[in-house]
């Protein structure tokens, strides 16, 4: 008996399994060309699909925060926004400034909301002074953007009669004074940022060495 060519066998195996996978691809074909198209289209809509948008990261406050408080990491939290909705004057490192005014949950950290240069953006030619009020608990019921009039009284003086040093300034900041006991307040007063043009910081801070200063709140 001769021995099959091996060959031959070969061809017939090849034969029998393209036919097979002639028969699998044919019996499938409507599945295997709605596969097609989907990839086709997740490919075209993939080269035509606009990239990530563009974020900046800035730091915004945590909860509502009042002013005078030394922020710390516990006071920010991170957001990833477009570059269109930074605002002006961001603070890059704003650990460890201290607000001048109060600031909302979300709000990011500008110069304008801490103690510092920024506090004069948009107020050409004025400057900010802080001065030294001898009530403490007067100095409580202000508030940042208040209008205040500055008196000054000489307790030497036989007489001590308030002179109005100021009219109508507007308080920049008021500062914390971190561990001051009610005592220590009542004795040392509270410090206070008001804008001002330079002669009137002159006239002011003339007052301050001379005497006290007092406020009385605009209406």
């Amino acid at each position: 008996m001769e021995n099959p060519d091996p060959r031959a066998s070969f061809r017939v195996r090849v034969e029998t399994l393209r036919h097979g996978v002639r028969r699998v691809v044919l019996g499938h074909r409507r599945l295997l060309a709605a596969v097609l198209v989907c990839l086709a289209a997740f490919a075209a809509l993939r080269s035509v699909a606009p990239p990530p948008a563009e974020t900046v990261t800035v730091l915004r406050a945590g909860s509502d925060l009042a002013a005078g408080t030394v922020l710390a990491d516990d006071d920010l939290v991170e957001a990833a926004v477009p570059p269109d909705d930074v605002p002006d004057g961001v603070v890059g490192s704003p650990v460890g400034r201290q607000l001048a005014t109060p600031v909302r949950r979300g709000e990011v950290i500008t110069e304008v909301r801490v103690v510092g240069p920024g506090l004069l953006r948009g107020a050409d030619g004025q400057v900010a002074l802080p001065v030294r009020i001898t009530d403490g608990d007067t100095v409580a019921l202000l508030r940042v953007g208040d209008r205040i009039d500055l008196l000054s009284g000489d307790p030497a003086s036989a007489e001590p009669v308030g002179v109005t040093v100021a009219r109508g300034v507007r308080v920049l900041a008021l500062p914390a004074i971190d561990g001051a006991s009610q005592s220590a307040v009542a004795s040392r007063g509270r410090i206070v940022v008001i804008q001002v043009s330079p002669a009137v910081a002159e006239i002011v801070t003339g007052h301050a060495a001379r005497g006290l200063l007092s406020v009385a709140i605009d209406g």
